[in-house]
């Protein structure tokens, strides 16, 4: 048989994040012709995980530019991804998650009549405005996609009830746990020698991240007015808050948390430092959705700083709590995990539903059944859900 050849398209941080192993999988199968093609959606963000992870890039649509909006995105990425599937005719383009990047990917690839598998489906809010654009973006990915590569069983339900064929469902496990496991390591020294010196064992120290479009218009004023009472009131509290390169979030940052005590306001870290540093805190706030899958498996409570979220699994298995962006309510809470030893407990030890380290192998084993590569189906991931389940059918 001639080899399988396998586009992988992505264009952030996260993506690349996820997507990385899934590429390394995919170089290592003499089966496979592995081409990498990214948009540089996010540009210096995506370069970092690229050398992280050694990836070679095949082709570089380097669409970011200062102030782009969403519909440039969208027209840059339609007008230089048709000439390259043109010219590779792949057997099967990947797509990752929810970003623009991904849904407008399988939009050139089915003008082409290219299949499209798409990881990490499944996802549903049901609200098509949070988190934006995302939600609508895996819906449309969702009708376009021939093969489903669904990270839970929640995730594949839902596929279920969109009418999608269970034969071209498949539960993985999400990639980013994979990804977590290669970069965390035992007293890790930060290159950020601001970190090296914060005292993680006798300080509650709580990381912080937020910057979703959803949050600009007013939540984000009052999670940082949230981290103001909060660190008045907890001296043993301190906050450390990678402010991301969204200029508005930047400026509120400076304004509202510039100068406190014992709030750290650093620079952007490589995802390795960012991946050891979660493993070094107490407690993670955050808007962000992949970080709802990674601290689980660190054994690190996160309260989600949203009104939605499409990653119900681990709040139903008890290590994420979703609380909005109310002042009092993140105040409330935070301070009871800050001071209540036996809930702080409970969350940090919750078993992790969304994966075990070996996702890329199972999509990548999936793929070549799928074309024919391989004469027997995989056995899917099977998380805590599936096990109750299985135990109380």
């Amino acid at each position: 048989m001639n080899k399988l050849k396998v586009m992988s398209i992505f264009g952030t941080r996260p993506e690349a994040i996820k997507m990385a192993p899934v590429v390394k999988e995919l170089e290592n199968r003499e089966e496979i012709e592995s081409i990498v093609t990214v948009t540089a959606q996010h540009r210096e963000m995506l370069d970092q995980v690229l050398d992280l992870f050694n990836i070679r890039v095949d082709y570089d649509l380097d669409i970011m530019k200062a102030g782009q909006i969403l519909s440039d995105i969208t027209t840059g990425i339609l007008k230089g991804l048709e000439e390259i599937l043109i010219k590779e005719r792949p057997d099967l383009v990947l797509v990752h998650g929810d970003t623009t990047t991904s849904f407008v990917a399988a939009l050139v690839s089915f003008y082409q009549q290219i299949p499209i598998a798409h990881i990490e489906a499944g996802l549903r809010s049901y609200d098509r405005y949070s988190p934006y654009p995302e939600e609508i973006n895996r819906h449309l990915i969702g009708v376009l996609a021939n093969f489903h590569f669904a990270p839970t069983y929640k995730a594949k339900e839902n596929l279920l009830r969109e009418n999608v064929s269970e034969d071209n469902i498949y539960i993985s496990g999400n990639t980013v746990i994979d990804s977590l496991f290669n970069v965390i390591e035992d007293n890790y020294i930060f290159d950020n020698n601001q970190l090296n010196k914060i005292d993680f064992t006798n300080k509650k120290v709580i990381l912080l991240t937020t910057h979703r479009r959803e949050n600009l218009a007013g939540g984000i004023r009052n999670i940082f007015g949230a981290v103001q009472e909060l660190i008045l009131d907890n001296p043993e509290v301190e906050f450390i808050f990678p402010v991301h390169l969204n200029p508005k979030v930047r400026e509120l940052a400076t304004d509202i948390l510039g100068g406190l005590e014992r709030v750290h306001l650093i620079e952007p870290l490589s995802y390795k430092e960012f991946a050891n540093l979660m493993a070094k805190v107490y407690l993670i706030m955050t808007d962000s959705g992949g970080i709802q899958e990674e601290a689980p498996s660190l054994g690190k409570p996160v309260l989600v700083l949203r009104d939605t979220t499409e990653r119900p699994e681990a709040i139903e298995a008890g290590t994420v709590k979703l609380i909005g962006t109310g002042k009092d309510e993140i105040i409330y809470v935070a301070n009871s995990l800050i001071e209540n030893e036996q809930e702080y407990s409970q969350m940090s030890n919750a078993i992790n539903p969304y994966g075990d380290g070996v996702a890329s192998r199972r999509i990548v084993e999936m793929i070549l059944y799928y074309f024919g590569y391989r004469q027997d189906k995989l056995e899917e991931f099977i998380g805590e859900e599936e096990r109750i389940l299985e135990m109380n059918p």
